[in-house]
């Protein structure tokens, strides 16, 4: 965990495009708020690994937000069974529930559908904020950090440089 949380600082301190960041955890609100075992958590899984998020940051907001998922359970089981009783969709999700691919996602459960629309209306403003939270991050607290003297005085070790050499400065 403490090595996830590095990589994390990492990312935020390094050139990484402030949208990898901002979309890894976008897409884990989506997958830590899903039930782990079902269809939306697996597409949402491949679809990061298709394209370009920080995937320690995925991996490390994803349990963050698996861990609110409990706490929001009860709302997520609310909006989930508001749905599915609602007099205007009870038809659709009547009609929807007669094709394999919908029985298979199992959205006809509460908690799956409740927690797929919080996490897709959710999706969008959580992107943007966390998106300026890094730009913000970046402007000033690393700034203000980089000119601390203890910072500067680390920095001009030996020991920094050579671990300048050995990490990676791509990822």
């Amino acid at each position: 965990m403490l090595t996830l949380l590095a990589k994390l600082l990492q990312a935020l301190n390094s050139e990484n495009s402030t949208r990898q960041i901002a979309a890894a955890i976008a897409f884990a609100f989506i997958f830590g708020l899903s039930p782990l075992l079902s269809i939306q958590a697996v597409l949402i899984l491949f679809l990061v690994l298709f394209i370009r998020v920080h995937i320690a940051t995925f991996i490390l907001a994803g349990g963050v937000f698996s861990g609110l998922s409990y706490l929001l359970s009860g709302t997520i089981v609310a909006l989930g069974e508001h749905l599915l009783t609602s007099p205007s969709l009870s038809l659709l999700f009547t009609s929807l529930y007669q094709f394999d691919v919908f029985k298979l996602a199992q959205l006809h459960h509460t908690y799956n559908i409740g927690s797929l629309v919080l996490g897709l209306v959710g999706f969008i403003p959580l992107y943007f904020a966390a998106k300026v939270f890094v730009h913000k991050y970046r402007q000033y607290i690393q700034a203000y950090f980089e000119k601390l003297s203890i910072v500067k005085a680390l920095k001009a070790t030996k020991l920094f440089r050579l671990y300048l050499q050995l990490t990676p400065q791509g990822s």
